[in-house]
């Protein structure tokens, strides 16, 4: 699959890291290569990347944390997995959160998320008044216990 992408940064185009990686890392992309962007202990921040596409229609791209900064550092992405639909044409932004007792300092060119381009369908709704019965029926969180 082709994406069209517009690359304003002064990054690379994201690219895979390995032959069978799912994901692409995003780099933030601040006005001033110079600047930093601090997070304080739960601040949220848009953050730029400078990228625009043009997805296919039937696909979308997410928006998912890195797992190093997850786990090295407790900053993730606040509405994993971000959505960016296939008419949107705007720039691709990472709304970072830091949920670590630390400042955490982010920096031009840094890789901040992963980006992963996916099929989906849109669905037609048929209203009913009852559904079929399962096994499992209405038990929702932790119906199976914790054995």
């Amino acid at each position: 699959m082709t994406i069209p992408i517009v690359n304003k940064s002064r990054h690379p185009l994201p690219a895979y890291g390995t032959e069978a990686s799912a994901g692409v890392d995003l780099r933030a992309n601040l006005a001033d290569p110079a600047d930093e962007i601090v997070l304080a202990p739960l601040e949220r921040q848009l953050i730029p990347t400078g990228l625009f596409m043009a997805l296919p229609k039937g696909y979308e791209a997410q928006i998912r944390p890195r797992s190093g900064l997850a786990y090295k550092n407790g900053i993730t992405v606040l509405n994993a997995p971000g959505t960016i639909d296939a008419d949107y044409r705007g720039e691709v932004g990472v709304l970072l959160v830091n949920l670590s007792n630390e400042s955490f300092v982010v920096k031009d060119g840094e890789r901040i998320a992963q980006m992963v381009i996916a099929a989906h369908e849109q669905a037609a709704w048929q209203e009913v008044t009852d559904l079929d019965n399962t096994e499992r029926g209405v038990g929702g969180f932790g119906h199976t216990g914790t054995n």
